[in-house]
């Protein structure tokens, strides 16, 4: 499709040795990825491609995390020698990742193998340089081999920007997400439930990314049944009152029976992020994606608020009335917010969220990340530019359980690591 067009730019495929074996794409380059190099890895890949160059597509330096799971390291002797061995073939080599990243926002992917995972907001990912561009004894091994194969010294490197840690900043005002929505937010009204990408929304191409808010009246309780159909978390409401939550392992809650009268079931979907490579691709659709059922009859008459929580969202938020003082004990939804205030030129920090449970940080404005107390990830990055002069507001959505305060530490923590095997 593309040479049909017109494009003459050289085209490739990155396959690891298993994506080889399903065969080539006509008129494009074929390369590999792998972390470890298998013996005749390469020379595979000549048999399969013959007189043509040799390219290590993606040589994996490190690897991503998983909520719930550790932070994966890989070894840097072992990293350096690889590609060492990759160079005396002759094949040329791309590292991923050479600079660690940062899923900012809801831009985390996913992984879905056997299970559905997502990727937590750090994309440190052990690389050559970390996530706040810090230099790894993996970088000055790399130096070393580099200087070696071109037979002379390399360039100085440059200095690295020193961290802050601006200290405790306590978030001292709340308001509760059900007070918000009569003020900020207009539903939208569905017999069926409407998964996010199909909401009437954003010139018709639907919510791409943060929560849905679903819903509907019932008269009782009794077995409430997803068939599957949350994507990819959900937290379950009568009224205000929390009664639990519903994911991929989790279909069924038992919903309490109240006093004669209706209540609101409401259902809050987050989606943790899509998956970014596989044959699920054409899949990853987000919020509730079918019908949920009570006691087998499938609920009905919908009103449905977006949440994806964009600056204009937080702006508005900002002038809302009803924030008051936090008490000592509070459980969200609910929108938390304090202030940080920088005397000096703005420097990257990291905020560290002990005592919180589960939720996304806005810093003035611009969505940070998530967080989760089930870790690996402890600490979330903040770059200086985010900050200014003064004060500067930090809004915590937190869906569950509160801390009253957050820290401002000058070094990260990705949690307990484990070597990639």
């Amino acid at each position: 499709a593309l040479l049909n067009r017109g494009i003459v730019e050289l085209l490739m495929t990155s396959d690891n040795k298993n994506g080889l074996s399903f065969g080539l794409v006509e008129g494009a380059l074929a390369t590999v990825n792998f972390q470890k190099l298998e013996p005749g890895l390469l020379k595979y890949l000549d048999t399969v491609q013959k007189d043509q160059p040799k390219m290590v597509m993606e040589y994996w330096t490190g690897w991503f995390d998983n909520w719930g799971g550790p932070h994966y390291v890989f070894d840097a002797d072992e990293m350096v020698n690889t590609v060492a061995s990759i160079l005396k073939t002759g094949a040329s080599i791309n590292l991923y990742m050479f600079h660690g990243g940062t899923n900012f926002g809801f831009m985390n992917g996913a992984l879905e193998a056997d299970e559905y995972k997502s990727d937590v907001t750090s994309y440190d990912y052990d690389a050559v340089l970390t996530e706040a561009g810090d230099y790894t004894s993996k970088f000055f091994k790399l130096r070393q081999l580099f200087s070696m194969v071109i037979g002379q010294p390399l360039p100085l490197p440059p200095m690295i920007e020193s961290k802050a840690s601006y200290g405790a900043i306590l978030l001292h005002q709340y308001i509760s997400l059900w007070d918000v929505l009569p003020t900020l937010l207009q539903p939208i009204k569905s017999e069926l439930p409407v998964n996010m990408e199909n909401l009437p929304l954003n010139d018709s191409i639907g919510q791409p990314y943060g929560y849905v808010l679903y819903e509907t009246v019932i008269f009782g309780g009794g077995q409430l049944h997803t068939q599957d159909h949350v994507r990819d978390r959900a937290q379950v409401f009568v009224n205000t009152m929390y009664v639990g939550e519903l994911d991929y392992n989790t279909v069924e809650l038992s919903i309490p029976e109240g006093q004669q009268g209706f209540r609101q079931l409401r259902i809050l979907v987050e989606n943790r992020g899509r998956v970014n490579y596989g044959l699920t691709l054409n899949e990853q659709r987000k919020g509730l994606i079918g019908d949920v059922f009570l006691n087998k009859t499938p609920l009905r008459n919908f009103k449905i608020y977006s949440l994806e929580m964009k600056p204009a969202f937080m702006k508005s938020l900002q002038r809302v009335s009803g924030w008051s003082t936090v008490p000592d004990y509070f459980v969200g939804p609910a929108f938390f917010r304090g202030r940080l205030w920088i005397e000096h030129q703005p420097q990257d920090t990291f905020l560290k969220l002990q005592g919180w449970e589960k939720g996304v940080v806005f810093v003035n404005g611009q969505n940070l990340g998530r967080y989760w107390k089930i870790g690996p990830q402890e600490t979330l990055y903040l770059p200086g530019p985010w900050l200014r002069r003064g004060g500067n507001e930090i809004v915590i959505f937190e869906e569950r359980t509160a801390g009253r305060i957050i820290q401002s530490v000058d070094i990260p923590y990705l949690g307990r690591t484990q070597y990639v095997d």
